[in-house]
């Protein structure tokens, strides 16, 4: 039998896509694990309000901070979906969500100094993959080499 590994426990699995949606937002379950695994001291290498999670956070305009409380609250997925529902600053309507969270899936390094980075970490992890264009597949690229996997 394979041992189960708690979610939130980012030393040994990456946390969900970016890609992976809950209430129509993106980024926002990897935000969650990120932020379970940060109170757990669970981590590792990832970073809790990184660039990423704040673009989330700046699209409902909700303090990282206090979101992390709610994590460390207990809340499970569904019950922060309701809590940034109830606080976000921007209360925005399903197809504004629709639209941003494609918005952000399909970003690709515009400014030079993103591009340079970008195709650095590329280069690093799997020079040989031309299908990867957006920080989405390089997030989650990433995440499958650093456990293992064969780019």
């Amino acid at each position: 039998m394979s041992e189960i590994i708690p979610p939130s426990d980012l030393t040994r699995r990456p946390p969900r896509s970016p890609r992976v949606r809950l209430g129509g937002y993106a980024i926002l379950p990897r935000a969650i694990d990120k932020g379970r695994a940060t109170v757990k001291g669970t981590q590792g290498e990832y970073n809790y309000d990184c660039p990423t999670d704040q673009q989330f956070f700046e699209f409902v305009g909700v303090s990282p901070a206090d979101f992390k409380m709610q994590i460390e609250a207990g809340l499970g997925d569904g019950e922060l979906l309701a809590w940034v529902e109830a606080n976000a600053t921007h209360k925005r309507l399903p197809h504004e969500i629709a639209a941003w969270s494609h918005y952000v899936e399909n970003r690709v390094p515009s400014l030079p100094e993103s591009r340079e980075f970008f195709q650095e970490v590329h280069k690093t992890i799997a020079p040989a993959r031309g299908d990867i264009g957006t920080w989405f597949d390089l997030l989650d690229l990433d995440d499958y080499a650093s456990y293992g996997g064969k780019p």
